[in-house]
């Protein structure tokens, strides 16, 4: 009966453990904190991709270039600054069909891909539409983010910490014992943007509508502290 107790004990220590005992030292609380923070995103990406097809490397090479010549000017001309657009991918090779076992070379698609950054998310639909009605084949990836990222996660890491410390001073009141100072830290945080749905490039009669929605931020960390 003994053993089977001990056994339920050991299973039962949840991420928050009261009075846990340190080996090498006075006893502690080890409990886990919480938090997020929901946040209007003021930052997007989306990448843009131009593809062409030709019966020559070179044809295809030419079509693509001057696809994305085209779709570059046009976010330009929405707003886009040159520091915010990158190209992420370029790749040629060649068309193959496949038919009876057999395969041959029918022509070559060269495909140019670049990722642009919206600052004014205002804007976003637009510079969508301007780049489907410009030369873009196809949109992908669109996320969206917060600028002043690090802010935002710092904030997540002190409510979560503050939550942590609430948990260990109820741990405490209820044992009748005192907290000390705290031992560890220790951060199990993950942070991720917010992706929205991928899109085909098109000619749109009136503006592509897009809705951000927020971005969460949550922050866990696992605190260790001294009780005497």
């Amino acid at each position: 009966m003994l053993r089977t107790i001990a056994v339920l004990v050991c299973v039962a220590v949840p991420a928050s453990t009261a009075s846990a005992q340190n080996p090498s030292g006075p006893p502690v609380i080890v409990t886990t904190g919480q938090a997020s923070i929901d946040m209007a995103p003021d930052v997007a990406w989306v990448s843009i991709a131009s593809e062409a097809r030709a019966s020559t490397p070179s044809a295809a090479q030419q079509q693509s270039a001057e696809a994305m010549t085209a779709v570059q000017a046009a976010l330009t001309r929405a707003g886009i600054g040159r520091t915010d657009i990158r190209t992420t991918g370029y790749s040629v090779q060649a068309d193959i069909e496949r038919s009876g076992g057999r395969t041959r070379v029918i022509g070559y698609i060269a495909r140019n891909q670049i990722e642009v950054r919206v600052r004014d998310l205002t804007r976003l639909g637009s510079v969508i539409d301007a780049a489907g009605v410009s030369g873009a084949t196809s949109m992908s990836g669109l996320r969206f983010d917060l600028a002043d990222r690090a802010t935002a996660e710092r904030d997540a890491l002190r409510q979560a910490v503050e939550d942590a410390m609430g948990r260990a001073r109820a741990i405490a009141d209820g044992a009748r014992v005192t907290l000390g100072p705290i031992v560890r830290i220790d951060e199990q945080s993950q942070f991720r943007p917010v992706y929205a749905r991928e899109m085909l490039a098109a000619a749109a009669p009136v503006e592509t509508p897009i809705s951000p929605g927020q971005v969460q931020i949550s922050a866990q960390v696992t605190v260790t502290v001294q009780i005497r």
